[in-house]
């Protein structure tokens, strides 16, 4: 009896293994849930033989996620003023119904997302999920936060993207000193089209400006073009901007080889030739850019309230007509359109010019924010949870069902999708200048196309969010506009951070003080001589030496 009782015990195990093994192979619709053929991770790591999806998950490259107990991850949520959180969000259950997941959210006003970031973070309660994240580097020394690049082998629709688009050298600027990265951010095929200046096209045409070559436009023929109104209108001003100028002395400053404005960051430039870095902000590149705008200042081209006013202020005046350029990016060119007094008005978003660089594209990163993982997820869930919640990450932040799925919401719902699979707006719901007459709004009601969740994809889907006129913009930058190579980052331990911050942050201060004085009058451009000399008294010099010098001991890892 001992003997039967044995062998009918182990034909049972077998039956009971074979019965497991055949639900976990058709857990995923037919297709294979492991991650075998992925890309491995950056540092090279491999998953383990052992490695099996989880029993209770399905998981793949184009595989919908789904867990078949439901999970609640507890995430960060930054609230836009502009489409306040609702938790009866459409987004909410839609999510749910694909995946059984949802979300245990910390909501916070978007004005105080960072600042009540931080506090989470460095006192250790902060949530599993922090999306939204643009800057990471002041959370890596602090140990809350996950080295991501350590697990990104466990995504397979992550992976699927840095191989098919080539984006192994964009992921380089996120390494830190260790050569690990600590986010996982939005990636597109493709780089965007960014800010430019929104032009009053009618009166641009009638003072004889040809915009039929302005893709070809330089700043000094974007200056001759304003002159022509200048001399046609009689105007005191043809430009006066928004933004406090940051954004115009941002995408001029790139055409220049130097920085300022929103990119000034620790003004250093990576010359691609000595593969060295340099300050580019005392050199004489600098000071032909801010001749260029005291020129614009000194001849009443531009408004000098324009570094100085609020916005509103700026676009009272573009709407009255006032002025007839102002610096927008194209989703509010449809608001700037509808506002305008003049009922005769027409407005174009120029092609951002070029200049003594060459006819350089501005935004070169296909990197958007990202999210990072508090280690709370990995303490918490163990390492084979915490793997099953990167893969739900990796499904709704980065596979195609759900990049459209966090952008347009639901089919048949919210939008419809032809044959080709080109994706129409119902046209009862308003978003990014679509419908703009429609009663719903995609975000503020339904809570799709927000910045928390809808960043990253292919050229197609991010172009399903434009209109006409924006596919316009954005494909005469593609075609007229050469793509700049990507800078090395400078990867700083924690205390040379701290000591490159001691420098950057009054040298950059001074710069930016006087930058504008140049810009204004206020500073002659006589004593640009002076202003080099106390650059350098307050640490340039000993800046781009210390960059150098981390770069020399990490160029290898970079690839250099």
């Amino acid at each position: 009896m001992k003997r039967f009782s044995r062998a009918m015990g182990l034909i049972l195990s077998v039956i009971m293994i074979m019965f497991v093994m055949a639900a976990c192979s058709g857990n995923n619709n037919g297709k294979s849930g492991n991650n075998a053929a992925s890309p491995t991770a950056d540092n090279g790591a491999s998953p383990a033989a052992s490695d099996k999806p989880a029993e209770d998950y399905a998981f793949g490259e184009d595989v919908t996620f789904h867990s078949n107990e439901p999970v609640k991850y507890s995430m960060m949520f930054s609230d836009n003023e502009g489409y306040p959180y609702k938790k009866d969000w459409r987004i909410w259950s839609a999510i749910q119904e694909k995946t059984n997941v949802s979300f245990d959210l910390s909501v916070v006003a978007r004005t105080e997302y960072e600042n009540q970031k931080s506090l989470l973070v460095n006192s250790g309660d902060a949530p599993y999920i922090i999306p939204k994240t643009y800057d990471e580097t002041a959370f890596v020394a602090g140990g809350q936060i996950v080295p991501i690049s350590d697990y990104v082998q466990y995504m397979p629709n992550y992976q699927k993207a840095v191989k098919n688009w080539g984006m192994e050298d964009d992921l380089k600027v996120k390494l830190q000193a260790n050569g690990k990265y600590y986010v996982l951010p939005g990636m597109w095929e493709a780089a965007g089209g960014g800010y430019s200046y929104v032009i009053r096209k009618d009166i641009f045409e009638k003072a004889g400006v040809d915009l039929s070559k302005e893709t070809n436009w330089t700043y000094e023929d974007f200056y001759q073009a304003m002159k022509k109104v200048k001399e046609f209108t009689g105007k005191k001003y043809v430009f006066s901007d928004q933004s406090k100028g940051e954004s115009t002395l941002n995408i001029a400053a790139v055409e220049y080889g130097v920085t300022a404005g929103w990119g000034k960051a620790n003004g250093m430039r990576f010359n691609q030739d000595s593969k060295q870095f340099e300050f580019a902000d005392n050199t004489q590149d600098f000071k032909d850019y801010v001749s260029y705008f005291n020129k614009l200042v000194t001849e009443g081209l531009m408004d000098p309230e324009s570094f100085t006013q609020e916005d509103d202020a700026a676009k009272a005046k573009f709407y009255k007509g006032d002025t007839y350029v102002i610096n927008a990016n194209y989703q509010v060119f449809t608001d700037l359109q509808t506002k305008m007094e003049d009922p005769g008005a027409e407005l174009m978003m120029i092609t951002p010019p070029g200049g003594p660089k060459g006819q350089l594209q501005v935004e070169n990163s296909r990197l958007e924010n990202g999210v990072m993982i508090s280690e709370n997820a990995l303490k918490d869930l163990g390492e084979e949870k915490f793997i099953k919640m990167l893969r739900f990450i990796d499904w709704l932040w980065y596979s195609d069902e759900g990049q459209t799925l966090s952008l347009w919401g639901v089919e048949g719902e919210t939008y419809s999708k032809d044959a080709n699979g080109n994706i129409t707006l119902n046209p009862d719901i308003t978003y990014n200048g679509m419908n703009p007459t429609a009663t719903k709004k995609l975000n503020a009601d339904f809570g799709f196309g927000g910045g928390v969740f809808a960043y990253g994809g292919t050229t197609k889907l991010r172009q399903s969010k434009m209109t006409d006129g924006e596919k316009d913009f954005n494909n005469r930058i593609l075609n007229n506009r050469t793509a700049r190579p990507l800078s090395p980052p400078i990867m700083a331990t924690a205390d040379e951070s701290e000591q490159l911050n001691l420098i950057s942050k009054p040298l950059m201060d001074y710069v930016s003080t006087m930058t504008l004085k140049f810009i204004t009058g206020q500073e002659k451009m006589d004593n640009f001589d002076s202003y080099v000399k106390q650059t350098q008294a307050n640490g340039s010099n000993r800046y781009s030496q210390m960059a150098n010098e981390i770069f020399g001991k990490t160029k290898s890892v970079l690839g250099y």
